[in-house]
């Protein structure tokens, strides 16, 4: 049994090894709370590809590590234990953690509630191995005939956060942001900040805007929503209360993080002075209106001109950053980039 403590810090991860299962032996990290039922019948379908699969039992009140340690007889399978629960994105990161240190190459997220398919994984994997992709997650909205079958409280709720998601962490081409089915490359998971990402529902979220700022390429792959009878933990009042909060806070950390502190550009001017203008024009505007109001008295043309053309200027400043924030989301993968240096430090 492998009890871990998963508050070490990030720099305790050592560098990749020599693995037996080659320099691309995929991974796979399984979190396993209130899973017994289902656990050994995913462990089952993960085909031959996957040279490693990581348990991580998040101080499950079933015991399910001690389930699948009993039960299982699968050669692939290590069983971690937390002594504290976590939430998925805990058990995540001590998974990555434990794949790395083994030297994956690929670390691949399943569920451990039977609802990912996992004769998926080749199509999950392909794009990191072609060199295409850093990360890539499961987007459930590709086929339009199958959206159909989603609950209307999922439906509503993954259409708000994907528009958060997209805002805050900078990938506006991605989709489902609350997808748990996901593969990253080990050489990018290293450089995620393990202690700092939310390790609870806002996992899957928070991930993507880790990602953004280190320049990580992420790529949707399309797959179908399966949900049977399972009873959704999506609450419409998370949605709006904790989602929003957090991802309101990634976006102002993003902005920070990319046009400030590590580039400076046009965009890194166009926001605030597109704020400030558009904010002056309709302040002054309205207070013009409101004294008119009192007054009686008809506005000058020349005070409605000088509260209106700030707002347009400030719009189109505003309109012309998310251009270019659009148009930045990153193409080349973080794990190309650093192969050189990965090389210099053997």
């Amino acid at each position: 049994m492998t009890v871990l403590d998963t508050q070490a810090p990030f720099a305790a991860i050592p560098a990749p090894v020599a693995s037996a299962a080659g320099p691309t032996s995929i991974a796979v990290v399984i979190p396993s709370y209130r899973v017994t039922r289902h656990i050994l019948g995913v462990i089952a379908g993960i085909g031959p590809e996957v040279t490693r699969i990581y348990v991580v039992d998040d101080k499950c009140p079933d015991g399910s590590g001690n389930y699948v340690r009993e039960h299982c007889r699968d050669a692939r399978v290590t069983v971690l234990e937390h002594a504290q629960n976590q939430g998925v994105g805990g058990a995540v990161m001590t998974g990555y953690r434990a794949a790395i240190a083994d030297g994956a190459a690929v670390i691949v997220k399943l569920d451990g509630d039977g609802q990912m398919d996992a004769a998926l994984i080749p199509m999950f994997v392909a794009p990191i191995l072609a060199g295409e992709a850093d990360y890539t997650k499961g987007n459930r909205f590709f086929d339009l005939e199958r959206i159909g079958e989603m609950p209307p409280v999922r439906l509503f709720g993954n259409a708000m956060l994907s528009f958060m998601t997209k805002l805050s962490s900078g990938y506006w081409d991605l989709f489902d942001p609350t997808n748990g089915y996901t593969a990253i490359h080990a050489d990018a998971a290293r450089y995620l900040p393990f202690d700092k990402i939310s390790k609870r529902y806002f996992f899957e979220s928070d991930m993507l805007f880790r990602l953004n700022t280190l320049g990580a390429v992420a790529l949707d792959v399309p797959m179908d929503a399966v949900y049977g009878d399972e009873v959704s933990n999506l609450k419409v009042s998370t949605v709006v209360t904790e989602f929003a909060a957090k991802n309101v806070r990634n976006f102002f950390k993003r902005l920070f993080y990319n046009y400030y502190l590590r580039n400076l550009s046009v965009a890194s001017i166009e926001l605030p002075a597109g704020v400030l203008l558009t904010g002056f024009g309709l302040i002054y505007g309205l207070r013009h209106w409101i004294k008119s109001a009192q007054t009686h008295a008809e506005t000058p043309a020349g005070t409605v001109m000088l509260a209106a053309l700030p707002v347009m200027m400030g719009v189109q400043l505003i309109l012309a950053f998310l251009n270019y924030d659009i148009a930045s989301v990153p193409r080349r993968p973080l794990h190309k980039k650093t192969l050189f240096r990965r090389r210099a430090h053997g």
